[in-house]
């Protein structure tokens, strides 16, 4: 089913969708109307591209209240357990505030602090994921973040999912707003009459979902521009080859780009596991989807051993690494970089796209060389906190004025001689020398 390839041919990262110029145009358009014409724009829009006329932007109580008794209850119950789950784990992230003082007077410290609001976009429409609900907003709660704003596109009856709406109630999303797009992403960074801008802008989406937040990068933060979804499994003659294809196949349906990719010293596993996933693609709703990703972007690379397996994988710095070996707890130590790492035949990877508690939210396309899953960090500032002493500053005040000096930045080194100066002056007014303020010469910069 898949090539069989040597290390050689392993080059699959793929640029990250800058869309074409007519899209990054559209989106342009779109976020100035929004950020002129407010609630009026977002209407349009929704009209124009939903094909909704809406009535009330913002989801009412009863509407939430609705969703919960509309949930099947098994889905309900596994929603909660799975955003406890979520909850427990994040909560190990949480911060402290801190402060340390030295023998000299001086102290210095950082203080953390949530942010105040936060916006989370979900995709909707057709689709439903209260999955991406659970991952993006219990951080920003663990965190403390007071609103958490929640945009999702209607469907054709101007509706939202059920289920959504109940992932949002059991995660504490304070606000709700039936809207999508890049509109939505326009209303969360400029704010309108019926929705208040936010400090930052997570979640998944389109291709204008993703142009829209690179646009307004720094007017607002964001949390990434994710790039397809990828799987990397390391295998050796112990693995299942049953259980390596349907993990592939589990990133193989998202989406035609995503990334399946098995490395293994083994050419028998090798040939096992392309037959079975020749067997499992039949039945899959979502075969031509998967049969794509596979094709262009799939291929189990032949290792000399599983050393160089472990080479390969840091190179490729995936989203979600298998390691379906003997004892992979001893091999842990050897990656380097991945998003999610998921140890042994059991530990398969929607065990964190849903229930074990770990954020599915992750760096893409290499990214994992550099960037973390979503966390509590997403969602809190922090500010230092110094208190300098006069004893220290005495101490170190020429070593300041000498660096800012060294750098010609006169009026820093300023700032830090008045204050010798001053307290030569009282010294000598003290012991009967010069009064306070009378210098020879003023202070000349240099």
């Amino acid at each position: 089913m898949l090539s069989i390839v040597k290390r050689e041919y392993v080059k699959t990262k793929r640029s990250i969708d800058s869309g074409t110029n007519e899209q990054q145009e559209t989106v342009r358009k779109i976020l100035t109307a929004v950020k002129e014409e407010r609630d009026i724009a977002v209407r349009r829009f929704t009209h124009q591209f939903d094909g909704i006329e809406l009535q009330e932007i913002r989801v009412t109580e009863g509407e939430q209240e609705e969703a919960m008794r509309l949930v099947a209850p098994n889905v309900l119950q596994a929603l909660k357990e799975a955003a406890g789950n979520i909850k427990e784990y994040h909560l190990k992230q949480q911060r402290s505030s801190w402060f340390m003082t030295k023998e000299t007077g001086t102290m210095l410290g950082q203080i953390i602090r949530p942010l105040e609001r936060v916006g989370i976009y979900v995709p909707g429409g057709s689709a439903a994921y209260p999955s991406s609900v659970l991952m993006n907003a219990i951080p920003a709660q663990v965190a403390g973040v007071s609103s958490i704003v929640m945009v999702t596109p209607p469907d054709k009856e101007g509706c939202i999912n059920p289920a959504v709406l109940a992932a949002a109630q059991l995660a504490g999303v304070t606000e709700i707003y039936k809207v999508g797009g890049a509109q939505a992403i326009g209303a969360l960074t400029y704010g309108t009459e019926s929705i208040p801008a936010v400090d930052k802008i997570v979640g998944p989406g389109n291709i204008y979902v993703a142009l829209a937040k690179r646009e307004v990068f720094g007017m607002v933060s964001i949390d990434m521009v994710a790039g397809p979804s990828e799987i990397v499994v390391i295998a050796d003659e112990t693995a299942d080859p049953r259980y390596i294809a349907a993990d592939l196949l589990s990133q193989a349906e998202h989406d035609p780009m995503a990334s399946a990719i098995l490395l293994t010293p083994s050419l028998d596993l090798a040939r096992a596991t392309s037959s079975e996933l020749k067997s499992q693609l039949t039945d899959l709703p979502r075969k031509e989807i998967a049969e794509a990703a596979l094709t262009q972007y799939g291929f189990i690379c032949l290792t000399a051993d599983l050393e160089e397996a472990f080479e390969v994988a840091n190179q490729l710095a995936p989203e979600h690494l298998e390691l379906m070996i003997e004892n992979p707890f001893d091999s842990l130590g050897k990656i380097t970089n991945a998003g999610a790492i998921f140890l042994g035949s059991y530990s398969s990877e929607p065990v964190g796209d849903y229930f074990a508690g770990t954020n599915h939210v992750l760096p893409t396309n290499g990214t994992a060389r550099f960037s973390s899953p979503l966390s509590v960090d997403d969602f809190i500032k922090k500010s230092s906190v110094i208190s300098y002493s006069k004893n220290d500053l005495l101490t170190n005040g020429q070593k300041i004025v000498t660096l800012a000096e060294a750098e010609g930045l006169h009026a820093h080194a300023r700032a830090i001689q008045i204050r010798l100066e001053d307290h030569d002056s009282n010294r000598e007014n003290l012991s009967g020398g010069r009064k306070h303020g009378e210098f020879e010469k003023p202070y000349s910069i240099h």
